[in-house]
């Protein structure tokens, strides 16, 4: 954390996509924010969220999972070096859709955290939305939580709730979850960029 004369924490951000989450996260650290955005990083060359975060003037990487078929440790051996030169002191996942191996997870273990669109440990995967309508669920939300091993499994740093209307469609539930988590995101990285693993729960 900064101090007198302290520096901010580094944060690296992983996309693949438009990068909702990766703006909302970027906007969040000025002022007193005890951390600033080292770096964007998208497994996709097409991917939204790089304009923007180059809008924004934050550095960019491509590491394009594709040149990568079959070889999921030359993947995460790229993705490592691309970071690495970053130095970031926390890797926020943000819509990064590659499911990563131990070797990835156990190297950031402490530094890594992933937003997830349920009220997990419901919905581990995809589908979260339709899944949760369909099973009549009252309730759907958003977790942030550290990374580990296992998918969407690591200790859960916050939650939000959202209320499941009659009607909802998978997509009008998912406009309303994605408010939350643009609230609960932000909110969770200061606390830990503070050393505060307080799970956070927004009402």
């Amino acid at each position: 954390m900064t101090g007198a004369g302290g520096a901010h924490k580094r944060v690296a951000i992983l996309i693949s996509g438009s990068g909702s989450n990766m703006v909302t996260l970027a906007d969040s650290m000025t002022g007193d924010h005890p951390a600033r955005p080292c770096l964007v990083l998208s497994n996709v060359p097409t991917a939204g969220g790089l304009d923007k975060a180059r809008a924004l003037g934050i550095p960019t990487a491509i590491v394009d999972h594709h040149d990568f078929k079959g070889d999921r440790a030359g993947f995460e051996a790229a993705l490592n070096d691309a970071l690495e030169r970053a130095h970031p002191d926390i890797i926020c996942l943000a819509g990064f859709m590659r499911i990563l191996t131990e070797g990835f997870t156990a190297r950031w273990s402490g530094r890594c955290l992933n937003i997830h669109p349920s009220l997990l440990p419901k919905y581990k995967g995809l589908h979260t939305h339709q899944r949760a309508i369909d099973a009549g669920d009252e309730e759907a939300g958003c977790s942030v939580h550290e990374v580990t091993a296992e998918l969407d499994g690591g200790p859960i740093l916050g939650q939000a709730r959202v209320p499941i209307e009659a009607g909802d469609t998978a997509d009008s539930l998912a406009a309303r979850v994605l408010v939350q988590e643009h609230l609960l995101y932000p909110a969770v990285l200061r606390r830990f960029a503070c050393e505060d693993r307080t799970p956070l729960f927004l009402p």
